[in-house]
């Protein structure tokens, strides 16, 4: 049996060569189509691998959005007053992959029809903890928790989850409104650069004590993470494994796979999940010990094997104003994101530039999303995940289908209960290693967009530095002082309560204030740089031939129909003229 290495480009050649014969029955694609490519693409945007290749494809992504999503309880259920044996914080993770799924299929095939994966995000945690800090909706003392029976205990968290559902439902209904109307475009014509960074810089920003309190749980395990996915994620990122396949006539090849760029969080998690195992069976970590693997064992036990997650399956949702308004900061953080994603997707997957028809349409179906996960009580919202974008870029893999594939097993795996509650079972502090870097990416990430502006001007350092530092001063005065507003009118304390307490709301509004009103020319403020970025005015009219964001079925009515020009979400074709 003959053993021999392949080198990447051989890879390449021989893995399209062996997917050849299976997709010679798959539409023809057009010149448009073909030309726009990468050369250096495996699949493009509107190609269809094999079946079977699809679907290994497709639980790559699958791994590296549990990665992603898995620490979202950790901060979530606390604040719901949730025990850390209740069995349902394993439903919570099962319906978040759940509602994952759907909106990720629904969006790849009839929203913005980009290869992205729609799912939880950490942006709603900071509106969703500015609202639970409401006294009436702080967590009793431990000794009231423990004089309650199980149905006492039951309702108590449920009734802050029905809360918060309905000010996810309610406030995604601005982002649906914004998507399919097309004030998207016109609106964020005002959020500039120095709006995004205090904007997104403040989400990790805010969480940090929430990091701080989940890695003191045991910090040599939690620097130990933070060490590992370090190194896995950035010193060993270009380092391949040799990967034995088996190809029929040629025996076994070794094909070079970048297993630590792939997937880091999720090897740093089993590494120190199953070292903390081995601390636990050692009893070096004593009973009650919060990095013990058993800890929270009975959350597995106590889990159903089949669950179907349902809307209002915790209650019907309740719509406050207060909860709805302080939602919107986290519905805008996670428009703006998913904005500068959509032309860096389209580039890595060999995809026309978005018009901005597919825009609006992603935005509203974003948005849709979001009033799903509210209303199927996800206890959080929808955005595009940063995480499956960068797969994209290393796997030089942009299949629309892969996708599709991927939201069908998100949604398999959201039915199987025993399957989410085995994510609870992770131990607090390799969770809080992985806060230290998740959310200091996230700062980073709103830092990088001072790339557009003059950092030398004293105008701009000027609104960053304030729209950053006065919120962590004021938000958090507000959230220790939760009576400080009294205006005698109940609704409007809470309200006010919940919009001054929201770090990301309040430094992305004075952000946007400052720098519209201090003068300042369009260069040193960014504008020209950031326009080329954000194809909010990159709208154009078809000829006829198909494009990468058409809808997959119904176009040739489209085409015929001339009123589409009206709907801002639907492409909109001209007649050919005469040298065409």
């Amino acid at each position: 049996m003959a053993v021999r290495y392949l080198s990447l480009k051989e890879l390449l050649i021989s893995s399209m060569a062996s997917a050849k014969d299976a997709t010679l029955k798959e539409p023809h694609k057009t010149n448009a189509e073909s030309t726009q490519s990468k050369p250096d693409l495996l699949y493009g945007i509107n190609d269809n691998p094999p079946w079977y290749l699809s679907i290994l494809l497709a639980f790559q992504h699958y791994l590296t959005m549990i990665g992603a999503i898995v620490s979202i309880p950790f901060i979530l259920t606390p604040a719901l007053c949730m025990s850390d044996e209740d069995p349902n914080r394993g439903l919570i993770i099962s319906t978040m992959v759940f509602i994952t799924g759907i909106v990720t299929y629904f969006q790849a095939t009839w929203g913005v029809r980009l290869p992205i994966v729609q799912g939880g995000t950490i942006s709603f945690l900071v509106p969703t903890l500015a609202i639970l800090s409401l006294p009436q909706w702080k967590c009793p003392p431990a000794s009231e928790l423990s004089a309650m029976n199980e149905n006492e205990r039951q309702e108590l968290w449920q009734i802050r989850m029905r809360e918060l559902s309905g000010a996810i439902a309610a406030s995604a209904m601005v982002q649906v409104i914004l998507g399919y109307t097309g004030l998207v475009g016109k609106i964020l014509r005002f959020v500039t650069p120095l709006t995004i960074v205090p904007t997104v810089s403040l989400v990790g920003l805010t969480l940090f004590e929430h990091a701080a309190k989940t890695a003191s749980k045991q910090w040599g395990i939690a620097v130990g993470t933070t060490a590992m996915l370090t190194l896995f994620s950035q010193i060993m990122s270009n380092v391949s494994i040799p990967m034995p396949v088996y190809r029929k006539g040629q025996g076994i090849e070794f094909r070079p796979f970048l297993l630590f760029r792939l997937f880091p969080v999720l090897l740093t998690i089993i590494i120190m999940w199953g070292l903390c195992g081995i601390l636990t069976a050692t009893n070096v970590f004593g009973e009650g010990h919060p990095s013990r693997t058993d800890v929270r064992l009975k959350v597995l036990t106590s889990a159903k094997w089949f669950y179907i997650p349902y809307p209002g399956q915790f209650g019907s949702p309740s719509f406050t104003l207060s909860g709805s308004l302080g939602m919107l900061a986290g519905v805008l953080a996670c428009t703006v994101e998913s904005l500068s994603y959509y032309p860096t997707v389209s580039q890595m997957a060999g995809a026309q530039p978005p018009p901005l028809h597919a825009i609006n349409r992603g935005i509203g179906t974003e948005g849709l999303g979001t009033v799903l996960a509210g209303l199927w009580g996800a206890g959080n919202g929808t955005n595009t995940f940063g995480e499956n974008v960068g797969a994209i870029g290393v796997t030089k893999i942009g299949s629309r289908r892969v996708i599709q594939w991927a939201a069908f097993i998100m949604v398999l795996q959201g039915v199987i209960g025993k399957f989410g509650a085995i994510f609870i079972l992770i131990p607090d502090s390799v969770v809080g290693g992985i806060f230290c870097v998740m959310f200091g990416m996230i700062i980073a990430f709103g830092l990088s967009t001072l790339q557009y502006i003059d950092l030398r001007s004293s105008r701009n350092l000027y609104i960053l530095g304030l729209s950053i530092f006065f919120p962590m001063v004021s938000c958090k005065w507000i959230q220790e002082h939760p009576g400080a507003i009294d205006t005698g009118n109940r609704t409007l304390d809470s309200t006010l309560t919940v919009l001054l307490g929201t770090t990301i709301l309040v430094g992305g509004v004075l952000g946007c204030l400052l720098d519209n009103i201090i003068p300042g020319s369009p260069a040193e403020r960014g504008l020209i740089e950031w326009a080329n970025q954000m194809p909010l005015s990159s709208d154009y009219v078809n000829d006829g031939r198909s494009t990468d964001y058409d809808f997959p079925y119904g176009m040739n009515a489209l085409k015929r129909w001339k009123w589409t020009h009206y709907v801002p979400f639907l492409p909109t074709y001209k007649l050919q003229t005469d040298n065409q």
